[in-house]
């Protein structure tokens, strides 16, 4: 949300020295796409407001400088790296992506995107989806250019693909404005329909391009951020609609995602209740180690939930104490517990399965 393949190696399960303490085997080559919750620094490199390059961000990294995630530190994406045992991909708009950083893989998120192309209007020059798609298959070419056409269709189709994105066809579209085009054009029921109906088709586009594992996120439970708090619930109550929109779109997103397993007669994609997950640390944030899931660490206003995080906005001394970083954004330590969960859930939160299972049986199939 906004202010949202060289061959496969494997290891055996472990531990990583991150707040994310699963460890799968290694598969070096990732992809991401999506939004401001998966977005490595896209933005910097575009003339738009979407952007976290600056102070504070970043202030828990290693450098203490902003790197275009919008988050005190790591983000899923990076967590992810790490149980895989890879370091962090690159911006795809990166000057630094080039020679053997592309067999690692590269992140083509950015900030404000979501699956039409009319969200995120308001922060002009990001990387819409259809265009990240687009550079995809730019990358393939330079992959192929740099190991071969058939290599480069391995590691692809060897890679593990993440893709995050819908909370902005919400938030910074139906529920923007009162009375938004969309809104007017489509009921609720109707308009979370007709976003499947849209997201499926990125995703077999994605399929077509030669994805064959994919991590799909849900939406968050989008009525409790700060943002939401401060401007719709003064009581501190989660705002109604928009988590009725996420209970809708949820269970349509884990049925549409199983139709597509169907279809392609594998296990090709595998969703992520990141809602469920997200809601269980709101509801009790203290059984996680969190003193608040409701005050935003850097922010201004009610639940520090107004505005963008700046050098001029709260800050919290103890950024692991919250659940939520900025108005929108969860904390590095909430993103590493949103990925164990990703690695190791119960069904309860990972359909058909987790993470570390997908990549056991695909090894096993491949061994």
């Amino acid at each position: 949300m906004a202010p949202s393949i060289v061959l496969v190696s494997w290891m055996v399960l472990g531990l990583v020295m991150a707040t994310s303490t699963i460890q799968v085997e290694a598969a070096r080559a990732f992809f991401v796409f999506g939004d401001s919750l998966v977005d490595n620094g896209n933005n910097n490199f575009l003339a738009t407001t979407a952007r976290a390059d600056s102070p504070p961000y970043g202030i828990d990294t290693p450098s203490r400088r902003a790197t275009g995630r919008f988050s005190n530190g790591k983000n899923i994406p990076d967590f992810i790296s790490d149980a895989l045992g890879s370091e962090p991909t690159l911006p795809y708009l990166s000057p630094e992506l080039k020679g053997d950083r592309l067999l690692v893989g590269a992140n083509f998120a950015s900030a404000g995107i979501g699956i039409l192309n009319d969200t995120g209007v308001q922060f002009i020059n990001i990387i819409r989806m259809y265009k990240q798609l687009k550079y995809f298959q730019q990358y393939q070419t330079r992959l192929a250019d740099l190991a071969g056409f058939e290599e480069a269709q391995r590691i692809v189709n060897d890679a593990l693909v993440l893709i995050t994105v819908g909370g902005n066809d919400f938030v910074n579209n139906y529920y923007l404005v009162p009375f938004s085009p969309r809104s007017r054009q489509f009921s609720l029921p109707d308009y979370v329909r007709y976003l499947i109906s849209e997201y499926r088709k990125l995703l077999m586009r994605l399929y077509d391009l030669g994805a064959r594992k994919v991590l799909v996120t849900g939406t968050g439970p989008m009525g409790c951020v700060p943002a939401e708090l401060a401007m719709r619930s003064p009581s501190g109550q989660c705002a109604t609609e928009l988590q009725r929109a996420a209970a809708l779109y949820n269970p349509q997103l884990v049925q549409m995602i199983n139709e597509l397993n169907s279809q392609y007669g594998a296990n090709i994609f595998i969703a992520a209740n990141t809602e469920q997950k997200t809601n269980d640390f709101i509801n009790n944030p203290t059984a996680y180690g969190f003193t608040t899931s409701k005050v935003a660490c850097c922010g201004q206003g009610p639940y520090n939930g107004l505005g963008l995080c700046t050098m001029l906005s709260n800050l919290c001394p103890n950024r692991d104490e919250y659940a939520f970083w900025d108005p929108f954004h969860p904390s590095e330590r909430a993103n590493g517990i949103i990925v164990d969960m990703i690695l190791g859930g119960s069904s309860n939160y990972m359909s058909p399965m987790n993470l570390s299972s997908l990549l056991a049986l695909d090894y096993n199939t491949r061994t």
